[in-house]
Order: structure tokens, then C-alpha cells, then sequence
């Protein structure tokens, strides 16, 4: 004290001084997660190879889709009415299979390491069942001759075959819900970025159980003497609201998880990003009112779900997309192993902007309403394969810091951009939604070229798709320890071989 009051001009203070001082700036949060390297990571394996089954056959349904809905392609493959039973299946995988399989990995890693014998049972039989349940759906075109149902959420095959594969596959999730609800940790007030990703998860996890207990309400009370779409329509959609919030979360964790992880500073508190997490999960548990307050089948019912989507998910997504891009704008060149993260991150937040944005423009029902949720849905997607970049060698696998990583979300981004315009464009000439072929109708030069537009994106986009899945496989080859933690400690070892990469 005596030092400090030496240096002090006369008849000052220290608490004069204090006060006077510009306020140090607040502080760079860092939201990381470590990998633990016991059975967590090895399900977290497991759920990762199912994830990557999982789009490697929606890209296949894909690839029929763009086809069909091609002009001047689609003449050569009489594929209208297979057209909808392709795009059942490929919805199924590419958001549900892939998405929960995504889901599974991340809830691994935040419970406890649960070396009991019915949590390794559960742990084995979770993705077992799901897995199960994604071949059988996969299978059914091909098996049996089913109409297939165009309900939102989750489109089905109405047939035996493709309907026992949704109930596999649904209690494969029932149990990996049950196991990471009872392996989690006591919920501990932790402010800082690790809480904050911890939390979101879990409200993930918490959202996915809402959800399953929704589908089952459901079950329980839709009128059976409804049938087709009227039927699984208002069957799946207070179920598939809450699924909403599951993605959102999921994808929420991810922007947070790679704006650290690719070198970004983000300036958004810990105890922000928590509350944004506690408000989009207070928003999930709209869906059991909604089912006390109101009929299933009444307009009241769809209205407040609807609602509490918005309200819940809007409020919360907006201001931690901007703190990322904020981040970035002022975040230094990304490195070899950077490169692939930042990619995935800026086009997950740009496509699932686009999407929002369209949403606010629909009107009646035409093509705008897929293009709207396809941002959405690819926006989820991009987010995950960013992490899948991040955690491969955290789980003992090669790190994708190629030329291929880098780029590949850049073209699957641009391509799913370019078909989602290409759907805005022609929606404003009121082309249907889910229809393909001579149904569409496409009666002007304009009407043809946004629908030209849109196969093209959407065949660009496949090709994102298969780089994504070459430069994972090539990773998986490459199998190495698995780094210690997921801290940047590994990162700083792995720099010297990502620089012979070539930039």
C-alpha cells in the first residue's frame, strides 16, 4: 500500500484512481467440452458410424429426387409417384436417422461414464435399435408397395415394413433418452462456457423426451376412424415441435462449440448462452399444455405449439448467431485445421438464416415452404459436420485438415442455397410443393428455370454430400490415440502435420 500511495499525485487516492481508469473490456468466453476416453468415446463411435450410414443412403434417395424434379431429366424416368416414396425415405434419414445418431454422440460425452451393467446394456441396445430401425425403413420401398404419407415431421411409408422400422427405431431413442436422462449429473449452476454447452445438451436431451411423450400422447388419443394424412399429420405434429427445439439446441451447442474451437473470441457471457438454453427449453414445455388445454385435432391445439416454436426458438437463435459472426469477423486467419470448422460454421449460420428469412415470406402452400425448412434443416446439418470435423481426433481418428474439409461446406452450402432460390423463385409462380414431374406444371419459361435452378443446387449440394462423406472415411482410416480432453492442447500438436497440407 505504502508503494502504491508513492506513486499517487497529491491529495489522490487509490479508489479515485480506480474510478477514474477505462473499464477493462470483458473478457473472451471459452465454450469447449472435454472427450473422456472410456465408454462414453466408444459410443460416441458408434453413434457417429450410424450418422454417416445414415447420409450416405439419404444421398442415394437424393440423387432420385433431384431427377425427378429436373425438367427435362425427369422425362426420361417415369419416377412421379416414386418420387414421393424417395423423398420419404431420404427426409426420414437425412434430418431423424442422421440427427438423433448426432445426438446420441454429443449426449455420450456429457454423462457420467455409467459402468453398470444395465447402462452398457442400454448403451449397446440404443444405437442397435436404431439402427435396426433405419435398415427396415430403408428397406421398405423396395419390400413392400406402401402409400406413402407426406405428414410434416415425419413423412412415412404406410405399410408394415417401413412402420415396424419406425417403431425400432423410435424406441432405440426412447432408450438412449432414458440412459442419458439417467446418467447426466446434477444440475450444477456452472457459468462458465463449458456449463453453458453442458446445459444446452442436456435441455436437448430433456426436449427429445418431451417429444417422445408427445408421440405417444398422440398415439393414445388421435380418432381412429381417421386415415392417410389427416391421420399422421395430427399425429406427428406436437411430437415434432418439440423435436424442434432438440435440433435447435444441438445446433446452438455447435455454433458456440466452433467459434472457440476455430479460433473466433467470443465476447457472449456464459450465463447469456445458458439463459438462451432455459428459454428455448421453458418454450418445450408448452407441448404437454397444449395437449392438457386443447384437443389434438383443433386449430387451438396446432396454433400454441406453433406459438411457443416461435417464441421459444427465435428469441434464442438470433442473438448468439450474431455474437458468432461478430466473433468471426474479427477472429485471425484460420490454420489447416481451422479451415473445415470455420467453413461449416459461417454456412450453417448463413443457410439457417436464409431459411428464416423465407419463412416469413410464405404464403399459401407452394414450393417457399420446403425451401424454408430446408435452410433450417441444412443450417442443423452443416453445424454437425463441423463438429464431426472437430471431434474426429478427440475420438482417435485422423484430423480432416485436407483441401477436401475445407471446401466441401462450402459447396454443400452453396448448392442447398441455390436450390432453396431456385424454390423461392418458382413458389412465387405458386408451384406446388411435393410433387414432381408433369404434376408440377411448370407453364412459363421462368417457372422452368427456378426449377432448373433448383436441380442444379440440389445436385451441387449432392456433391458436398459425398465430399463430406469421403473426407470423414479417409479420417476413420487414419486412426491415431485419441487426443487427451478437447481442450486446444491437441490442436497445437497437430499444427505441424496440417501445414504440410497445402493451404
Amino acid at each position: 500500500m505504502s508503494t502504491l500511495t508513492k506513486r499517487l499525485p497529491r491529495g489522490a487516492t487509490a479508489s479515485a484512481t480506480n474510478a477514474s481508469a477505462p473499464a477493462p473490456a470483458a473478457s473472451p468466453a471459452s465454450y469447449s467440452l472435454a472427450v473422456p476416453r472410456d465408454l462414453p468415446a466408444q459410443l460416441a463411435r458408434t453413434w457417429l458410424w450410424l450418422g454417416l450410414l445414415a447420409l450416405i443412403g439419404s444421398g442415394l434417395f437424393s440423387v432420385l429426387l433431384v431427377v425427378s424434379r429436373t425438367p427435362g431429366l425427369n422425362q426420361w424416368l417415369p419416377l412421379a409417384d416414386f418420387f414421393r416414396v424417395a423423398l420419404v425415405v431420404h427426409v426420414d434419414l437425412s434430418v431423424l436417422v442422421w440427427f438423433i445418431a448426432m445426438a446420441g454422440l454429443l449426449w455420450s460425452l456429457i454423462g457420467t461414464s455409467g459402468d453398470g451393467r444395465v447402462s452398457r446394456l442400454a448403451g449397446r441396445a440404443a444405437p442397435a435399435l436404431c439402427a435396426g430401425g433405419a435398415l427396415l425403413m430403408s428397406a421398405a420401398p423396395f419390400v413392400e408397395r406402401a402409400e406413402p404419407i407426406m405428414a410434416n415431421y415425419i413423412p412415412v411409408l404406410d405399410g408394415p415394413v417401413f412402420l415396424a422400422g419406425l417403431v425400432v427405431f423410435a424406441l432405440g431413442t426412447a432408450v438412449l433418452v432414458l440412459r442419458a436422462l439417467w446418467l447426466a449429473p446434477k444440475l450444477g449452476w456452472r457459468f462458465d462456457g463449458d456449463g453453458a454447452l453442458r446445459f444446452g445438451l442436456n435441455a436437448s436431451v430433456i426436449a427429445t423426451a418431451v417429444a417422445l411423450g408427445a408421440f405417444v400422447w398422440s398415439l393414445a388419443v388421435v380418432p381412429t376412424s381417421l386415415a392417410g394424412k389427416a391421420y399422421y399429420e395430427i399425429l406427428f405434429w406436437g411430437g415434432g415441435h418439440a423435436l424442434q427445439f432438440t435440433w435447435t439446441l444441438l445446433m446452438l451447442v455447435a455454433w458456440l462449440w466452433l467459434a472457440d474451437a476455430c479460433g473466433a473470441r467470443l465476447r457472449f457471457s456464459p450465463r447469456l448462452a445458458l439463459a438462451m438454453f432455459a428459454l428455448a427449453l421453458l418454450a418445450v414445455f408448452v407441448t404437454p399444455v397444449a395437449y392438457l388445454a386443447y384437443d389434438v385435432a383443433s386449430v387451438e391445439h396446432r396454433n400454441l405449439l406453433t406459438w411457443a416454436m416461435r417464441a421459444g426458438g427465435g428469441p434464442a437463435i438470433v442473438p448468439i448467431g450474431l455474437a458468432v459472426v461478430l466473433a468471426l469477423r474479427g477472429a485471425m486467419p484460420a490454420d489447416a485445421i481451422q479451415r473445415p470448422l470455420r467453413a461449416a460454421l459461417l454456412t450453417s449460420v448463413l443457410l439457417f438464416g436464409a431459411g428464416g428469412l423465407i419463412g416469413v415470406f410464405i404464403q399459401g402452400s407452394n414450393v417457399r415452404i420446403p425451401a424454408h425448412y430446408h435452410g433450417c434443416i441444412v443450417g442443423v446439418t452443416l453445424a454437425l459436420m463441423g463438429l464431426v470435423y472437430h471431434l474426429l481426433p478427440r475420438l482417435g481418428y485422423g484430423t480432416p485438415a485436407s483441401r477436401i474439409a475445407a471446401w466441401q461446406p462450402w459447396v454443400y452450402g452453396i448448392g442447398q442455397l441455390m436450390h432453396i432460390v431456385g424454390l423461392v423463385w418458382s413458389g412465387g409462380y405458386g408451384v406446388q410443393r411435393k410433387v414432381a414431374g408433369a404434376e408440377q406444371v411448370l407453364r412459363s419459361s421462368s417457372e422452368v428455370a427456378g426449377m432448373g435452378l433448383m436441380g442444379l443446387g440440389g445436385a451441387v449440394a449432392i456433391v458436398g454430400g459425398v465430399l463430406f462423406i469421403v473426407g470423414v472415411i479417409a479420417a476413420l482410416r487414419d486412426k491415431r490415440p485419441a487426443a487427451a480432453g478437447g481442450g486446444r492442447t491437441h490442436e497445437a500438436a497437430t499444427n505441424a502435420e496440417a501445414a504440410r497440407e497445402p493451404a
